[in-house]
């Protein structure tokens, strides 16, 4: 599975497809303080970023693949938490 839930934080592993969206979501709304760790995320289905753009939880890391962090940054910025790469 694309994507690591703990109490605290949901950690994004390589591709992450529609099929996410709503365990993510679900996730998110029962740990509102959960941290996102985008560091291992090749691709992000436009779901994945919409429930992340209506939900707003705090984001640790952004993601490593270059073309991904270029697209990203500017619509997670609201969100990353000070001093996130």
């Amino acid at each position: 599975m694309p994507l690591r839930f703990s109490k605290t934080s949901v950690v994004f592993e390589e591709g992450c497809a529609v099929e996410e969206a709503l365990p993510l979501l679900e996730f998110l709304q029962v740990h509102p303080a959960a941290r996102v760790n985008l560091r291992a995320c090749t691709h992000m289905h436009t779901a994945i970023l919409q429930v992340l753009m209506a939900v707003r939880p705090k984001v640790a890391t952004l993601p490593g693949e270059d073309f991904l962090r270029h697209w990203l940054t500017p619509l997670l910025a609201p969100l990353l938490v000070k001093g996130a790469k």
